[in-house]
């Protein structure tokens, strides 16, 4: 496994095992004084792990950790993950939108509207809000309960991904945007948001089997190449 997928798992496992499982976990972070997870600290210093490079930059390490993908190949890329999502997360029956995934507590109709919520995130940053942990922990508004209504909330965050990025002039992210774990470029938050989006649909596509409910066009291997996705569905 290289670097750059490496740290994605371990972020990822230090976000559900650490604070969810693990008694001590939330004291640490309290200690440390970091607001929000995953972080990778020794002893007293520390740094948030959303971004790779800064990671490779506190481990002292030599390791390449740019985006692989264009900024136009990742929006191609969230694009047919928002895609997939919209036609397969109606297919899940209502009556099981409360259940909680593997391994956390979170529903399944959390889960759902999060893939399209990041979405909605990327766009309101890169045009100029500024990210915060809980901008992406908002929660489907009570409304919003049922699978049809949560497929066609994303098929308006779709809408305006397109839109948005339709009128951009300079497609290549290298403008700065602003987030809760520090300065970033663009090119960077958008491999984050992309890779995100689309571990939860892997994720999606799962638990439809798990119900009974066969997928409408899954996405092959070939959809995740290239991005530094987690080499398994779920972690823990």
């Amino acid at each position: 496994m290289k670097l750059k997928e490496f740290l994605s798992v371990r972020a990822i496992e230090f976000d559900s095992v650490n604070i969810l499982e693990d008694a001590e976990g939330l004291p640490e972070l309290r200690r440390l004084g970091a607001r929000s997870i995953p972080v990778l600290s020794r002893g007293d210093e520390w740094t948030f792990a959303q971004n790779i490079g800064h990671v490779v930059k506190f481990l002292g390490l030599n390791e390449a950790t740019g985006p692989a993908l264009s900024a136009p190949q990742l929006i191609a890329r969230l694009d047919l993950f928002l895609d997939a999502a919209i036609r397969n997360v109606k297919l899940m029956p209502d009556d099981r939108l409360e259940t909680e995934v593997p391994n956390r507590p979170r529903s399944y109709r959390v889960l759902s509207h999060h893939i399209f919520r990041i979405a909605e995130v990327f766009v309101d940053v890169a045009e100029g809000a500024d990210l915060t942990y809980e901008m992406l922990a908002v929660t489907p508004p009570d409304d919003m309960a049922t699978s049809a209504a949560i497929s066609a909330y994303g098929e308006d965050v779709l809408t305006r991904l397109r839109a948005f990025w339709a009128a951009k002039a300079d497609k290549s992210g290298k403008e700065t945007v602003q987030t809760y774990y520090g300065p970033q470029l663009l090119h960077e938050y958008l491999e984050r948001s992309t890779w995100h989006s689309g571990q939860h649909v892997r994720q999606w596509f799962m638990l439809l089997g798990m119900n009974g409910v066969t997928p409408d066009r899954p996405l092959g291997d070939e959809a995740f190449a290239k991005l530094p996705m987690p080499s398994s569905v779920w972690d823990g």
